[in-house]
C-alpha cells in the first residue's frame, strides 16, 4: 500500500510546475464559489416552475371570510415596566410612546391593549384608560376590567398590571441599520416618556432581536477569539517548531483547505447553515493542522538528517502521507454518516465536511511538500539543536515503558472506565434555550429572563382542535373539547396563561356554562373572534406561553399533554386534536438535531471501526482502536454530567469535531506501529519506536490545539464556552489515550 501510495503522490515533488498548476485550477474554481456561484449554479437550476399546491377539497368548497386575524406577534417586542401604567401620567407617557413608534417610517404597526377590543354584548368601543381627568378609582377599575380581557391579560399585560407589551412589526424596505430593530426602540421609547414624571424601564427582545444579538455577538466574540486564537496557536507553533518559516507553511495548508471548501460549498447554497457557517470551518482547519503536523516534524526530522529539501519533502511525504490519507477516509466518512440524518441542516453538514475533509488533504499534501522541496526547505529547521518537544521526548517516552511493565492492568482499566463513561453519558438529555447563545448581560437575554417570570414566558404554543362535517360548529361538544384541553394544559405548573374561546366566552356577561353559549362568540369582532376559531375550517386552538427554561424541562409536561389529546380524541371520535407552534416545533426538533448527531457519532465509530480493521488486515487492531477514539469522547462527557450541562447541539458539534481529532492521532500511531512491526521490531520495540517516530507530532498538535481552545473559555457566549471546554477535553484525553492505553492494549492483545 505505502507503495502505491508513493507511486500516486511522488508527482507533487517530482513535478512541481504541475502541482502549482493543480492548486491554482482548484484555487481558482473556489474564488468563483465565494464571490459568484451564480456563474456555475445556474445551469444546474430547474427553470420550470414548481406546481402550485392545490387546496383540499374541504376548504376549496368553502369561501374563507376576508378577515385578518389578531396576532399577539411582532418582529420585535418592546417591554415596558412600572407601577403607574393605569394613572394619567402613566397612560400618557405609553399612549406617546405608541404615537412616537407608529409614526417612524420603518414601523409597519404598534399592536398594544389599546387595540383589543373590549368584550361587552354590543361590540361598542370602550377605551382601555380613562381620560387624564379621572380619578385613581376609575384607573384601578381600568385596570381591572383590563386584566379580566383574555386577549389583554397574559397576552400583552402581566397579571400584576406591572409589565405591559407592544408588538411592533417593521416595514423593512425602510430600515437603514440593526439598531433601529432593537436598542434604537429603547432609546426612542424613552425621549417619548421622558417628559411625563413617571418611571419606566423598556427592554426590547423578541425573533429578530434575538436573532440580531445572536450574530453580531456570534459575529464579534469569533472573529476576536479567532484572532487571539490564531496568534496563540502561532506563537506555540514558533515556540515549538522554533522557526517562523515551518509555522508558515504549516499554516498555509489548513488556510488554503479552509479557502477551498468553503468556496466549492459556496455552490450548494448551504449558506444560510449554522453548522457549515460556524463549526465547518474550524473542522477544517483542526483536521489539517493535525494532519499538516505530522508531516512538518517528519520532514524536519528529515532535514536534520542531512537528506536535501527535495528529497526530505518526497520521502516524508511516503512515510507520513498514507496515515494523513487514512485519516481523511475515516473523518470523511464517518462525517459522511451526517447525510442519513432527519435534519436538512445535518445532511447539509455531512456533505460540507465530507468536501471539507477532501480539500483538506489536498492541501496538506501538496503544499507542505511542494514548498518544503523548494528553497523555502532550507529554512525550516534551525539549526542542529532539536526543538522543545524533541528535547524532552526522552523523559515522555518514560511513560511508554511505565505503561508496558504493567500493559494488562492498564488495558482492562482502560476498558472498564470507557465502558462506565459511556454509561454515565448515556444519562445526558438533550436541550436547547433560546437564549443559550446570547451573552448573558445582553438586552434580550435579560428581557427575555424578565418575561419569563412576568409573562410566563415569551414563546407560545398550540393545540389545535378540529371537527370532522359531522360536527356543527356552534355545537356545545366543541366547546367541551376546548375545556378539556383547557384543563389539561392548566394542570401543568409550567405552562402559561392557556387562553381559547372558552375564555372568550366566560369573559362574556352571563351565568350559563360555556358550552351554552356558543352563540355568543358571534358578538365578538371578527378579527379577534377568528384569533382562535374558524368554523368554516372546522377550527380552534388554544394557546399558551412556556418559559425559556431549557425545551428539555418540557419532555414531562409535552408528553402527558399529548396522551391527554389522545384520551381526549377517544372520548370526542369526530375531533383530531394536534400540537403547534415554536415550542412544540423546538422540542420536537432539539430532540431530532442531537439524536441524529449522537446516532452519527456511533455511525462514525462503526465505519472507523471497519475501515481500521479492513486497512490493517485485522478485527484485532479494529478492536483495539475504539477503546482509545471512544475514551477521549466519553471523558468529555463526564464533564457535562458533573457540571449539570445538558447534551445540547454545540456540545454533540464538538464531539464531532474532536472525534476527528483523536482518529487522527491514532492511525498515525497505529501506522508507524504497523511499519516498524513489519521492519522486524518485537512489539514492544516497535510500539517506543512508534512513539518516537510520532510523539512529537502528537505532543505538539494537542500543545497548540488546547492552547487555542483554552482562548476562547473566557468568552461570554455560553455556546463558545462549551465548544471550548469540550474541545480542550477532548483532546488532551485523547493525547492520554494514544500515549498511555493503545501501547498497553497494543502489548497486551496483539500477538507475537
Amino acid at each position: 500500500m505505502l507503495e502505491r501510495f508513493s507511486k500516486a503522490t511522488r508527482w507533487i515533488v517530482d513535478l512541481p510546475g504541475l502541482t502549482v498548476v493543480v492548486l491554482i485550477l482548484i484555487t481558482a474554481l473556489s474564488w468563483v464559489g465565494h464571490f459568484h456561484p451564480e456563474v456555475v449554479t445556474e445551469y444546474f437550476d430547474d427553470e420550470e416552475s414548481a406546481p402550485q399546491t392545490v387546496w383540499q377539497k374541504n376548504m376549496s368548497d368553502q369561501s374563507r371570510p376576508a378577515v385578518d386575524s389578531f396576532a399577539f406577534k411582532g418582529n420585535a417586542i418592546l417591554v415596558a415596566q412600572s407601577e403607574e401604567f393605569f394613572s394619567p401620567a402613566g397612560a400618557a407617557a405609553m399612549q406617546d410612546v405608541v404615537a412616537t413608534l407608529k409614526q417612524l417610517q420603518y414601523v409597519e404597526s404598534v399592536v398594544w391593549i389599546e387595540d383589543v377590543p373590549p368584550l361587552n354584548l354590543f361590540g361598542l368601543p370602550e377605551p382601555t384608560f380613562p381620560k387624564p381627568t379621572a380619578s385613581p378609582a376609575l384607573y384601578q377599575k381600568a385596570k381591572t376590567k383590563a386584566l379580566e380581557n383574555p386577549f389583554i391579560n397574559g397576552q400583552l399585560l402581566s397579571a400584576d398590571g406591572k409589565t405591559m407589551l407592544l408588538m411592533i412589526n417593521f416595514d423593512f424596505l425602510f430600515i437603514d441599520n440593526d439598531d433601529q430593530c432593537s436598542e434604537g426602540l429603547i432609546e426612542i421609547a424613552n425621549q417619548a416618556a421622558a417628559p411625563h414624571d413617571i418611571d419606566i424601564e423598556f427592554g426590547v427582545t423578541g425573533s429578530l432581536p434575538i436573532f440580531l444579538n445572536l450574530m453580531s455577538h456570534s459575529e464579534d466574540n469569533s472573529f476576536y477569539y479567532q484572532i487571539i486564537g490564531y496568534s496563540v496557536i502561532f506563537a506555540m507553533s514558533v515556540l515549538l517548531f522554533r522557526g517562523v518559516a515551518s509555522v508558515i507553511v504549516l499554516a498555509a495548508a489548513p488556510a488554503i483547505g479552509v479557502f477551498w471548501t468553503l468556496g466549492l460549498v459556496g455552490f450548494l447554497g448551504y449558506e444560510n447553515n449554522p453548522f457549515v457557517d460556524r463549526i465547518l470551518p474550524i473542522m477544517v482547519s483542526l483536521v489539517g493542522l493535525t494532519d499538516g503536523v505530522h508531516l512538518m516534524v517528519q520532514i524536519r526530522k528529515l532535514r536534520s538528517g542531512g537528506l536535501a529539501p527535495r528529497d526530505a519533502s518526497r520521502e516524508g511525504l511516503f512515510q507520513v502521507g498514507l496515515a494523513c490519507g487514512l485519516t481523511s477516509l475515516t473523518t470523511a466518512i464517518g462525517f459522511g454518516s451526517l447525510a442519513l440524518a432527519r435534519h436538512e441542516f445535518l445532511q447539509q453538514f455531512g456533505y460540507s465536511c465530507v468536501i471539507g475533509v477532501i480539500c483538506t488533504f489536498v492541501s496538506v499534501v501538496t503544499v507542505i511538500p511542494l514548498v518544503c522541496s523548494t528553497w523555502v526547505g532550507r529554512f525550516v529547521i534551525v539549526g542542529d539543536k532539536p526543538g522543545l518537544v524533541e528535547k524532552n521526548l526522552g523523559k515522555v517516552a518514560g511513560v511508554i515503558d511505565f505503561v508496558l511493565l504493567r500493559k494488562r492492568f492498564v488495558s482492562i482499566a482502560a476498558i472498564v472506565v470507557t465502558i462506565v463513561l459511556a454509561g454515565l453519558c448515556l444519562t445526558l438529555r438533550p436541550d436547547e434555550r433560546l437564549s443559550a447563545a446570547l451573552p448573558e448581560s445582553s438586552q434580550a437575554a435579560r428581557t427575555l429572563k424578565q418575561l419569563d417570570v412576568a409573562m410566563d414566558g415569551l414563546e407560545r404554543g398550540d393545540i389545535v382542535v378540529r371537527w370532522s362535517d359531522q360536527v356543527e360548529a356552534d355545537s356545545p361538544e366543541v366547546m367541551q373539547v376546548v375545556t378539556k384541553v383547557d384543563e389539561l394544559l392548566s394542570a401543568e405548573p409550567l405552562i402559561g396563561h392557556p387562553v381559547s374561546i372558552r375564555n372568550l366566552v366566560n369573559s362574556m356577561p352571563g351565568d350559563a356554562p360555556a358550552e351554552e353559549r356558543m352563540s355568543m362568540l358571534d358578538l365578538l369582532l371578527p378579527p379577534f373572534k377568528r384569533a382562535f376559531y374558524e368554523p368554516e375550517a372546522g377550527m380552534t386552538k388554544v394557546n399558551f406561553h412556556v418559559r425559556d427554561l431549557g425545551i428539555s424541562q418540557y419532555d414531562g409536561p409535552f408528553s402527558r399533554i399529548i396522551d391527554g389529546l389522545r384520551e381526549i380524541e377517544k372520548q370526542h371520535p369526530e375531533f383530531t386534536l394536534s400540537t403547534a407552534g415554536n415550542a412544540f416545533f423546538r422540542w420536537e426538533n432539539v430532540f431530532k438535531i442531537v439524536i441524529d448527531l449522537v446516532l452519527s457519532l456511533g455511525t462514525a465509530a462503526l465505519i472507523i471501526f471497519v475501515v481500521l480493521t479492513l486497512v490493517y488486515r485485522s478485527l484485532r487492531i479494529g478492536l483495539i482502536s475504539f477503546v482509545p477514539n471512544m475514551f477521549p469522547l466519553f471523558f468529555a462527557g463526564l464533564y457535562l454530567v458533573v457540571s449539570g450541562t445538558p447534551l445540547e447541539v454545540v456540545a454533540v458539534c464538538s464531539f464531532t469535531v474532536c472525534l476527528g481529532i483523536a482518529v487522527d492521532d491514532t492511525i498515525h500511531f497505529l501506522t508507524r506501529f504497523e511499519e516498524e512491526r513489519g521492519a522486524g521490531f518485537e512489539k514492544d520495540e516497535a510500539i517506543r519506536r512508534a512513539f518516537t517516530g510520532v510523539g512529537t507530532a502528537l505532543i505538539m498538535t494537542t500543545v497548540v490545539l488546547v492552547a487555542g481552545f483554552s482562548t476562547v473559555l473566557f468568552s461570554d457566549s455560553r455556546d463558545h464556552f462549551i465548544f471550548a471546554a469540550m474541545g480542550t477535553i477532548t483532546i488532551g484525553a485523547a493525547l492520554f489515550a494514544d500515549m498511555v492505553l493503545l501501547p498497553a492494549m497494543l502489548s497486551w492483545l496483539i500477538k507475537k
